[in-house]
Parts: C-alpha cells; sequence; structure tokens
C-alpha cells in the first residue's frame, strides 16, 4: 500500500494542510521539559549516547554475501537477515536506499541475491516482482561496479567487464596524480583492499545463478577517445593488459605492502575506520592473502562486525540488520549541546558524565590526515567508539562547542582539552578557507573519472556545513578574530547558492547547510541584517511548508530545481530552519509556527517520529537516518525558543 507520505515525495508536491496555530510559551516550555527528560533516559551509565544509524539493505545483503565468501554463514543468521531484507521490500518488488525514495537497481539486485542465499526461489512473487524491475532498467548488466564486485566473487559476472586497479598505485608519491592519499579516508581504505581483490580476481561458486536479472544487451559504447571518460576508458584498457603482464616482482611488493597497510590501519574494535565498505573489503582482500577465518586479524574484524547487528523479534521470528557505522561520539556531542541548551545546569551530573567519557575518547594517536599536515599535533574526536586513524573536524567542533559550556570538577584538564582540539582544527584549514571533514585540501578531482568510481562521495573538499562548525566553534572560543576564522567566514560568503541558501554534505541538504551557516556566521559577527543573512533568512521562509515545518527531500542532491528545500516536514529539518531564525533574532509567524509544529507533533514520550531519512553518507548515493536526530535538534530550537520568551 502507498502511505500519503510516499505520494507527497513521488508527486514532489506537499499538499496543503490546516495552518499550525501559534504556540504558547507554556506549552513549548512542556515539550521541551518532556523532551528533556527522554533524552536524560537514554544515557548510557558509561556518559554517552547512541542512537541507531539506519541505512539500506544493501548492508544486510553484503554481511551475508561476505559471510558465505569466508565460509562462516549460518542458516539462523541469514533466516534472521533474510527477514529483514523482505519486510523493507515496497509492493512493486524494489528496494530504496531511503525511506520513500525512488527504487534503486543495484540495491533490489543485491537483496535478490541474498534471499536467493536464504532459499527463496526465483518464481516466488516478491522474487519475481523484484526481477521484473531489474530487466525492465537494463539489468545486472546496469548496475553499479560495486554490485558486480560482489556478484565477480562468486563467478556471477566476469572480472574482464570490471573496471580494475593495480595494487602498485599504493607506491605512487602523495603528490603524484591519483595516490591513495587524493581519495577520501573511506575511500582511500576501501579501495587499497579491493586493489588486492580485483587482482587475485577469486571466485567462489554458489549453487544458482542470475540468470533471472540479465537481459543479455551488449555492452556499451566506449565513450570518444578525445573526452575524458574516453580518455580512462581506455586507460582501463591499459590496466587490463598489465594485470595480464605484471611486473612480477613489483607486484609481489605491491601486494605485500597493500596487505601491511591494511592490517597497521585494523582499529581496536576490529573495524577499519568504523564504517561498513572498508571492513568488508579488508576481510576480503585478508582472506584472500592467506588469513583463514581463525587469523587474529579476521576475528577481530568479524567479531567488530556482530557488535554491529540489531536483532528485533517479529511474528515471523527474530529480523537482524547491520548498521554501517556507530555514531556515539556525534550523538554525545549534540545531545550534550541540547541539554545546555534546553537549560540543564552546566555542572549537572549528566553532563558531568558525559563531559567524562568525552575526554576520554580524545585522539592522541597520528592518522592518515599527517600526509597533508605533516606537524600537525593530533587532538580532534572520531565519529565512532572506535576510529583512531581517523578523526574528523566536524565531530571535534561540535565536541568543543558542547566542552567549552560545561563546568568540570578538572577545569584544567577540560581547558587543555578544548586548546588541542581546537589547534588540531585550526590547523586541518584547507588553502581555499575551508574545511572538509576529515582531510586538508582533498579536493582533486581526477579519480572521479575512473570508470571504477561510479558509486559515492571519493573525496573530501570543504563543506559549508562542517565549514560553519568550525567557524561557530572558533568564535565560541574567542577565536572570531582570528585570521582562520576569516578565512572561515569568507569561504562561507563566496559558497552560498544563488538563492540565498548554502549546500549541505552531511544532513539533507540545503535546509541543512542553511540552518548550520547562518548562525555560525552570526556567532563569527555578521550582522543579522547583511545581506547575505537576509537571503537565507527569506529562503527558509519561502520554503516553509503550510503545515508550518520545514522538510526536504534527499532527490535535491539529483534534482535540486525540485527538490531543493521541498519535502514532507520532519522534526530534525524543522529544527534546523529554526535555529537559523532564531539566531538572527527573527520572531513571528514563521518562529511560532514552526515551534508549533514540533510541540503538536511530539509523541507521549517526549520524542518525535522520524521516518524519513535526514542525514547523507554520500550525496547521490547514500543516505542515513541518525534515531537521535528527532530528539536533540528539536531540543535545541525548543531550548533556544523558550530561553528567549522566558527572559
Amino acid at each position: 500500500m502507498t502511505t500519503v507520505g510516499e505520494r507527497r515525495l513521488r508527486t514532489g508536491s506537499v499538499p496543503a494542510a490546516p495552518r499550525t496555530s501559534v504556540v504558547v510559551p507554556s506549552a513549548a516550555r512542556r515539550a521541551l521539559d518532556a523532551a528533556v527528560a527522554h533524552l536524560r533516559g537514554l544515557q548510557d551509565e558509561q556518559g554517552w549516547w547512541k542512537g541507531e544509524l539506519e541505512t539500506n539493505v544493501t548492508m544486510d545483503a553484503e554481511d551475508l554475501l561476505l559471510r558465505e565468501f569466508l565460509g562462516v554463514r549460518t542458516d539462523s543468521e541469514t533466516q534472521a537477515a533474510a527477514r529483514w531484507i523482505r519486510r523493507q521490500q515496497r509492493a512493486d518488488g524494489t528496494w530504496a536506499n531511503f525511506y520513500g525514495g525512488p527504487p534503486d537497481l543495484s540495491t533490489t539486485v543485491e537483496a535478490w541475491v541474498a534471499l536467493r542465499l536464504a532459499g527463496d526461489q526465483p518464481g516466488a512473487p516478491h522474487m519475481a516482482r523484484a526481477a521484473a524491475y531489474v530487466l525492465q532498467h537494463g539489468g545486472v548488466e546496469q548496475t553499479r561496479v560495486f554490485t558486480r564486485i560482489w556478484l565477480a566473487l562468486f563467478g556471477l559476472w566476469s572480472w574482464d567487464e570490471l573496471p580494475t586497479l593495480p595494487p602498485e598505485m599504493i607506491f605512487l608519491p602523495s603528490w603524484a596524480p591519483l595516490n591513495i592519499y587524493d581519495w577520501a579516508c573511506w575511500a582511500r581504505q576501501t579501495i587499497v583492499p579491493l586493489s588486492v581483490v580485483c587482482t587475485l580476481r577469486p571466485a567462489r561458486p554458489l549453487r544458482f545463478g542470475i540468470d533471472e536479472l540479465r537481459t543479455g544487451g551488449p555492452r556499451p559504447a566506449r565513450s570518444p577517445i578525445h573526452s575524458t571518460a574516453g580518455l580512462f576508458e581506455r586507460l582501463d584498457g591499459a590496466l587490463h593488459w598489465y594485470a595480464r603482464h605484471p611486473l612480477r616482482a613489483v607486484r609481489r611488493r605491491a601486494v605485500r605492502r597493500a596487505q601491511e597497510w591494511i592490517l597497521e590501519r585494523q582499529e581496536g574494535d576490529g573495524s577499519w575506520g568504523g564504517i561498513q565498505p572498508p571492513w568488508v573489503y579488508s576481510l576480503l582482500a585478508l582472506n584472500l592473502l592467506g588469513l583463514e577465518v581463525d587469523h587474529p586479524a579476521m576475528q577481530a574484524g568479524l567479531r567488530g562486525l556482530d557488535g554491529f547487528l540489531i536483532v528485533e523479534d517479529g511474528p515471523d521470528g527474530p529480523a537482524r540488520r547491520l548498521e554501517a557505522c556507530q555514531s556515539p561520539v556525534w550523538d554525545t556531542a549534540l545531545a550534550m549541546t541540547a541539554l545546555l541548551d534546553a537549560g540543564v545546569a552546566a555542572d549537572d551530573e549528566v553532563l558531568t558524565r558525559a563531559t567524562d567519557w568525552m575526554l576520554g575518547e580524545q585522539i592522541d594517536a597520528g592518522g592518515d590526515w599527517q600526509v597533508r599536515r605533516p606537524n600537525l599535533e593530533s587532538g580532534g574526536w572520531a565519529f565512532e567508539f572506535a576510529n583512531d586513524g581517523y578523526p574528523d573536524t566536524d565531530d571535534t567542533a561540535e565536541i568543543v562547542l558542547a566542552l567549552a559550556r560545561v563546568r568540570h570538577t578538572d577545569p584544567a584538564r577540560l581547558e587543555s582539552s578544548i586548546q588541542r582540539g581546537v589547534r588540531w582544527t585550526r590547523g586541518m584549514q584547507s588553502r581555499d578557507g575551508g574545511w572538509g571533514a576529515f582531510d586538508a585540501d582533498n579536493t582533486s578531482t581526477l579519480a572521479l573519472a575512473l570508470p571504477f568510481c561510479d558509486f559515492g562521495a571519493i573525496i573530501d573538499p570543504p563543506s559549508a556545513d562542517v565549514t560553519a562548525h568550525v567557524v561557530e566553534m572558533l568564535a565560541a572560543v574567542g577565536d572570531q578574530d582570528s585570521e582562520d576564522c576569516r578565512r572561515g567566514v569568507a569561504w562561507l560568503l563566496n559558497a552560498q547558492e544563488p538563492d540565498g541558501s548554502w549546500f549541505g554534505r552531511w544532513g539533507a541538504n540545503y535546509v541543512y547547510g542553511t540552518g548550520a551557516v547562518v548562525p555560525a556566521l552570526v556567532a563569527a559577527g555578521l550582522p543579522a541584517d547583511a545581506p547575505e543573512i537576509g537571503r537565507a533568512v527569506r529562503w527558509l521562509e519561502d520554503h516553509q511548508n503550510d503545515d508550518g515545518g520545514w522538510g526536504e527531500d534527499l532527490r535535491s542532491y539529483d534534482d535540486p530545481a525540485g527538490w531543493a528545500g521541498r519535502g514532507e516536514s520532519t522534526p530534525s529539518q524543522t529544527a534546523w530552519a529554526l535555529l537559523a531564525l532564531l539566531a538572527v533574532g527573527r520572531e513571528g509567524r514563521s518562529v511560532e509556527r514552526g515551534i508549533g509544529w514540533l510541540v503538536q507533533r511530539q509523541r507521549p514520550d517526549g520524542t518525535w517520529d522520524e521516518d524519513l531519512y535526514t542525514a547523507t553518507g554520500f550525496p547521490g548515493d547514500f543516505y542515513i537516518n541518525y534515531h537521535l536526530y528527532r530528539l536533540v535538534f528539536p531540543i535545541w530550537a525548543l531550548g533556544r525558543y523558550v530561553r528567549r520568551r522566558e527572559t
């Protein structure tokens, strides 16, 4: 059955709804108090918060395929994963990459193959519907490269028909084109093991085939040789030739160095980067290089994956799903700021526990970020429980913003931690004045032209949302007049869209970017009546929904003209818009209606429902529903509103 919300998303319209009545401050206070009580109850006894990080069923399909390849898949875990995958299938037989989104061909193929592993037969109605969609949209031949790599691992696709990456690329110096440090950290940790997998070209056959998904159509014609795509297609052909005739001694050294590189970057929890893609491909590569599943590195990796599983009971039995990542550091930083904005005392026990835990998470070790900043002292924070090699500026900025407002029993330790975080973040500024998340000056676009790179963001250039968070942090610690902060402000002003909004790299999308930049610019000293601020405010008010909330569909990444700032209202996106309007002292109907939307849609337990995804992994390809966003951001907005009305 198609829901009303899905119909709205498909048609691209948000029908008129009864206008939200103006809310009185006492109602906002009651809503805030209920939300704060709920958030307090979610804190772990160690001091952290962690909401589920929900993505899509490729995580579950690839988890089963990995376990099949390694020979460790069990029937009970297969059936539990299959139940979850079936529950996510839509009436048309497809799977999407986000709730209410369009069908995704590659995700549907991977889900179909995973269900075949579970014993679902091709003639079953749900399988037949999926196969019909796949054939109508070009068949398995039109899936992304990563999907066809998974098929090739089991002899279901030819390695000869896949792009290749030679492991020798690991020897390229950091100044050379296409060296591994020109890739974003998540892509770098993925392509190094994949270069090994694609070199060794394994095939471990399954008991079934995928003829039901093949159209048998011809391979697409090559692009013209004078085009960039055509040039790189021919480069790929040359690399295939070299793969058949390598310099054997060099190749052996490259594969050995790749293995060392992979093992050096395994985290304490067994992961690689704390995220699924490099994790599973590293396990595949190490196994192909001779590490059996009982090897300590393999065992640690598999145990770590088990720790990312969520199992729920259901009428048809337990269902399990795999988180692509876990976000306790990020969630805890946001929760701390939410409580502080709600008026919780800066030395409240709940904040003291969170601060103690957060101080213990600060990273002292070096990492790949030192390739571009070799003389910079460590001091950042990572997103996950264990990711010491890859701290990021976005987490660090939000953590400093929270820590700078708490009172702690060891103020000297707290101040030292804050200063180390600030120094590290300032040192990660890119040459153009902005900040990327994990690396400085990670802006080379050459790899984007490789035939291998048809899925996901593979570089980490500065973005408006991350730069805004850093600028706001610098202002909070009194550095708003520093050259670093001024350059960051200049970068943000230059990045403003013609319509007044800002693009959101890590959240959906222009509402997120604008909701981050406006408070940062105000904190850095830009007058609230500056023209840039005025254009942003007008954009937000023009995109408020008739029901009083704000929403933006994830398709705005692919079709900004049709979707920017448009979509069904959500709690987190409504809060982002309100944070910007409140930062400039905006009062009146837009703010009152937005607050009213939050108050009227609060659940009895103090939180909100938010099925729609509002966060971004890879724009255009991979999206996230952070389950804590629906609570912490409304608390921010309600807290700032109530504080203003009650003072």
